[in-house]
């Protein structure tokens, strides 16, 4: 890595960036009925069309991030439900909205990987904030901070971490 190379940092966005329970609040007894139970018996709320669109920031979400820019080279990686198509619309409107994306000048500008394997991308000396170790995320080692954590409870908790 050269001096001008920041750290590659990505950031998961359902519960780590976005609040999924602030969408979930948002629909209705009705609809969440119809999502309560899959083959499993487990609730599959993230197969509600149009819920991503629904949800709020994670409380100081958006000013970690302005914060982390300045050393880390942020992308997003997340995944989506792959029932929900909906979703993978949602989560590029939601970055786009919140992070002014749509611009070249947004943070997050064509920053947003989906992927159901997120340990394909790990690198040497990238980190990972997620709040579970699916998808690949606990193959980040001691680079994956998780999210909600007893070490790393908030946003606040990471940044002074990473900074």
């Amino acid at each position: 890595m050269t001096q001008t190379q920041k750290t590659l940092l990505f950031i998961d966005m359902d519960n780590v960036l976005v609040d999924f329970k602030s969408g979930l609040a948002k629909v209705s007894e009705e609809i969440k009925q119809q999502y309560e139970c899959d083959e499993k018996g487990k609730p599959h709320y993230d197969d509600i069309p149009g819920i991503f669109a629904l949800m709020e920031p994670m409380p100081g979400a958006i000013e970690a991030v302005r914060a982390l820019k300045e050393k880390y080279d942020l992308y997003i990686l997340s995944t989506a439900p792959w029932m929900n198509p909906s979703a993978w619309s949602d989560k590029v409107k939601w970055v786009q909205h919140y992070f002014d994306s749509a611009r070249k000048e947004g943070v997050f500008y064509k920053r947003l990987i989906l992927c159901h394997h997120k340990d394909m991308l790990i690198r040497p000396g990238a980190y990972l904030i997620d709040d579970r170790p699916n998808h690949g995320a606990e193959q980040f080692g001691d680079h994956w901070i998780q999210m909600g954590s007893k070490r790393f409870p908030d946003w606040k908790s990471v940044v002074q971490y990473l900074m």
